[in-house]
């Protein structure tokens, strides 16, 4: 795959099968029938992405419902840097193509929203100009964010709510993108972030990955950045929206994910790998986490 990706005038591609293409699991769509061809899914997890995707037929939207990962986005002429955080969004505008680094598992809902309806919801306040949305990775936005978790619960509730309900929900959505996310309404560059800086947090989770089998102390972690060890708990919170145990925690179960895949590695030595003293010990983490033992996990690959 080229590093640099440039967008591209030609054919465009259908977006949940492009999203498919370069996921590890496909998005399943859980409501289809919407005006302009919307499509909405339900909460789902999909695992790490280095790839990148060609012109789409749609705009993407995506937030955010587990554990932050680190996420990066870039097209030759920009890069953005984030993490799957709580209460933000990402949104890939119809028609751009990027290179993707993101690390997994990221429990996500999608909505794929067409220009047509973009431009239509658009028309009482563009006066015959055509939006164009930007580019968010990771972006702080609790008011969209909150938005695409209603679409997606109702997108999979039992009694699903009158379509009308969907529809409205929708039309609020595109006047949100139009109003912050949008040529017409919003500022192009990111808020600043407070906090470790990027490379800080990366440098944290090299370290801990390094060392998942050994007991890590705040006053090594702190040390990695040259922070005391108030000052960086207070800002890796402040950067990741989780604590560096909550971070750390996140980081064994990928390992122990990754482990569990190799049907002859004995769970005992899982557990060791993982930073687990005893196998009950990371039974009851790894059931707390993921909803189901080491056992059942491996079983149900």
């Amino acid at each position: 795959m080229p590093d640099s990706p440039q967008p591209t005038s030609g054919v465009l591609r259908d977006a949940v099968a492009e999203i498919s293409r370069v996921l590890d699991v496909a998005p399943t769509i859980r409501y289809s029938a919407l005006d302009h061809g919307t499509l909405l899914t339900g909460r789902w997890t999909h695992g790490s992405l280095h790839d990148s995707h060609a012109a789409m037929n749609a705009h993407a939207l995506m937030t955010y419902h587990g554990t932050a990962q680190p996420i990066e986005w870039r097209d030759g002429r920009q890069r953005q840097a984030s993490r799957t955080r709580r209460g933000s969004i990402t949104l890939i505008p119809r028609g751009h193509v990027a290179h993707w680094d993101i690390h997994g598992p990221i429990a996500v809902s999608h909505v794929y929203l067409s220009d047509m309806r973009l431009q239509a919801c658009a028309e009482p306040v563009a006066q015959g100009r055509r939006i164009e949305l930007l580019d968010r990775v990771g972006f702080d936005d609790s008011a969209g964010s909150r938005i695409l978790e209603i679409l997606a619960r109702e997108a999979t509730a039992a009694e699903a709510l009158p379509r009308l309900f969907i529809e409205q929900t929708l039309d609020l959505l595109c006047a949100h993108l139009i109003r912050a996310h949008s040529s017409l309404g919003a500022c192009a560059s990111p808020k600043p972030r407070r906090g470790l800086a990027d490379w800080q947090v990366r440098r944290v989770s090299e370290f801990m990955n390094e060392h998942l089998d050994r007991d890590v102390s705040l006053d090594q972690l702190a040390a990695v950045v040259r922070l005391s060890r108030f000052h960086f708990c207070t800002a890796f919170r402040q950067a990741t929206g989780q604590t560096p145990y909550q971070w750390l925690m996140a980081l064994r179960m990928e390992r122990a994910r990754d482990l569990l895949r190799n049907p002859k590695m004995p769970i005992v030595q899982v557990a060791l790998a993982a930073g687990y003293e005893t196998p009950s010990a990371f039974a009851a983490v790894f059931r707390r986490m993921e909803g189901v033992s080491p056992s059942e996990f491996r079983r149900a690959l």
